[in-house]
This record gives structure tokens, sequence and C-alpha cells, in this order.
């Protein structure tokens, strides 16, 4: 556990750092906004193709990058059900779509590899590796299409977004085996670095301690945390999966909201007010959440 504390502790307290600059008028709004569009732009695409290459596209661990697929479309179905019945605007039912079905597989990783080492995460990554590519393609679609600002259709938005071209680079690279020059992989990793520290500050200037929209907030949290759980369940038990690989199903559907609620709240123009409660909340959910699943699970 003292592990696990140590690899979560700085990023709670980059958080809390973006929260306190914001609180003294060293940053503004502003400044969230240009965070994450560093992230979309550099900074997860960097990632991408610096892991993808890596993943072992097998069939041995098929059911890991299906599991994600399932989960994220019989969730949508339930989110537009409900998001329907509470009435919300469309931005903010935007946000409750694009909140409840991205899996936030980056916080519960450093639990992944306390947990379950190496092998853990090289799963985990199998895991997140359909749910990031519905994430950029899916999910922003549905961003796009409930935001305010429209320049230009979604499907076009999704089609010319930086970290589309790049999964589809990083697979073609995994398939060929082709190695990007060491430069290029340290460029890579630096770019990639800034996705954790940005991401966070930008949330702790977009952070309010208080609740926004709180019945369609815990509605988010138990679709995407207790439903996706369920849903997880559900998977495992049907196609009998056992092991490690259960778990890491397990644990990855019970992820909190991803990142990218608040990242496509502010470029789609969103409610960001709602993205930034609803993911600060869910994520300090998480932390206690995630930890007690993997010790549970064994």
């Amino acid at each position: 556990m003292s592990t696990i504390v140590a690899k979560v502790l700085p990023v709670i307290l980059i958080f809390a750092l973006g929260y306190i600059l914001k609180r003294t008028n060293f940053f503004r709004k502003e400044d969230g906004d240009l965070f994450l569009k560093i992230v979309f732009y550099i900074a997860v695409p960097a990632l991408l193709l610096l892991n993808l290459p890596k993943i072992e596209l097998s069939w041995e661990f098929i059911y890991l990058p299906l599991a994600p697929i399932f989960i994220v479309f019989v969730t949508y179905i339930l989110s537009r059900l409900v998001g329907r019945q509470l009435k919300l605007k469309q931005t903010t039912m935007g946000v409750f779509l694009v909140g409840t079905l991205i899996m936030n597989i980056g916080v519960t990783l450093p639990f992944f590899i306390a947990a379950y080492g190496e092998e853990g995460l090289i799963r985990a990554l199998m895991f997140d590796f359909t749910n990031a590519s519905l994430t950029f393609t899916f999910v922003y679609y549905l961003a796009c299409k409930h935001g305010a600002g429209k320049s230009s259709s979604p499907i076009k938005r999704v089609l010319t977004s930086a970290p589309m071209w790049a999964m589809l680079i990083g697979i073609i690279l995994n398939l060929t085996n082709l190695q990007l020059p060491n430069v290029f992989n340290n460029l890579l990793t630096i770019l990639g670095n800034l996705m954790v520290p940005l991401l966070m500050l930008a949330l702790g200037i977009y952070f309010s301690p208080r609740i926004v929209y709180a019945l369609p907030l815990t509605a988010s949290l138990i679709i995407r945390m207790g439903v996706g759980l369920g849903l997880g369940f559900l998977f495992v038990a049907h196609f009998d999966i056992e092991g490690l690989s259960r778990s890491i199903i397990l644990v990855g559907s019970a992820a909190p909201v991803g990142y990218n609620t608040l990242t496509y709240a502010s470029m789609e123009k969103m409610d960001q007010e709602f993205a930034a409660s609803l993911v600060s909340i869910s994520i300090m959910v998480g932390i206690v959440f995630i930890p007690f699943l993997i010790f549970i699970l064994g």
C-alpha cells in the first residue's frame, strides 16, 4: 500500500498546486484551457505513438481489448436514457455522456503496477487500447455533437484530430514491427510526460469544492463506476475469464471518469463547470475505491 501511496500522492499534490495557484490568482481559467489543448494536441499523441507499438496484439488476450467495447456501448444506451429523464441541456448532456463513457485507466495504472507488476501493466494497456480508441473516435464525436462550438462537422473533427492519427500510426508501427529512432522515442517520452502534470494543473484550475448539479453528478458516478463494474462482472462471467485478466477487466470497468471529459468540455464548449466537478470528485472517489477493489479481488 505504501508503494501505491508514493505513486499517487504526487499526482494529488499537482492537482492541489493548480487549485492553490488559481485561488492566489497566479492561474486563470484561460491557462487551464491552454494546458488542455497542449495535452490533446501534443501529449496524448506522443503517448499513443510511444506505447501502441509496444503492446503485444496477441489472440491470447483477446478479451482484454474486447471488454471496453461491450462496456462503453451498453453504458452509452443507459446514459442516454438517464440523461433524457434528467432533462439536461445540450452542453451538460454532452459532459454527462462523455463522463460515463471514458474509463480513466491512467488513474488505475499506479495501482496495477504496484499490485501486479509489469504483467499487470501490459494487460492494462491492452484493455486501454480499445478504451482509448473509442475515447478519441466515438466519444469525441459525441462531444463535438453536443458542444456549443460547431465550426465544422463532428465527423470531420474526429477524422482530423491529432490523437486519431497518432493512434493509426501507432497501430501501423505495431503491425509492421517498425521501430522509431531513439531520438524520436526520447522526444515522445518527454512530450508524453507532460500529460499528467498539465492535466492535474488544469483540473486544479477548474476545480470547485462545491458540487455542481448534484443529481446528474451522482448519476454519472453511479453509472461510470457502479454500473461499469457490474458490466465488467457480466463480461468476465459470460466468457469465464479468470486470473489476472479478470482482475484487470473488473478494475478497469470501475475506473473513475476520464480526464478527457474535461479536455473535451474545454475544446468543444460544453459545460466546463460540471465537467470539472465530475472529474474531480470521481478521481477522489477512485483513489480510495480502486485500491480497495484490487484488495478485494486479491
